[in-house]
């Protein structure tokens, strides 16, 4: 995966913010990204995906973002919802195998292009 650079990957404004959540909503349930998979999409880095999900996320689904391999930093309040999706904790305890639960970036490119495309328009 080809990482961003320039200024667009640490600019936290309006419109990044958005263009964040809506890529998170359109993780299917069951499924989960990293940040760093958000943020090639957005164009941005994954620690400013993390501060963008702790600030404003709670009213998508946070719970299906993790690290790169899976592990989620609040896998306790995160649990029920993965439970509730099939998402399976790995024998290690602190998150998913991406192998198995990671979502297919191409598809979610797919996903999201419509909510981001409304953005762009606005």
């Amino acid at each position: 995966m080809t990482m961003p650079t320039g200024p667009s990957r640490t600019r936290m404004d309006d419109l990044t913010v958005e263009r964040v959540l809506r890529v998170v909503e359109a993780i299917p349930p069951g499924q989960v990204a990293a940040y760093g998979e958000i943020g090639a999409i957005v164009d941005v880095g994954p620690r400013l995906v993390g501060r963008i999900l702790r600030t404003w996320g709670s009213g998508v689904p946070w719970w299906r973002v993790t690290n790169a391999s899976g592990d989620h930093p609040l896998l306790a309040r995160a649990l029920p919802h993965w439970e509730a999706e099939g998402i399976e904790v790995a024998p290690h305890g602190r998150g998913c195998r991406m192998a198995r639960f990671g979502t297919d970036l191409a598809q979610l490119r797919v996903r999201a292009r419509p909510a981001l495309a409304e953005l762009a328009g606005a």
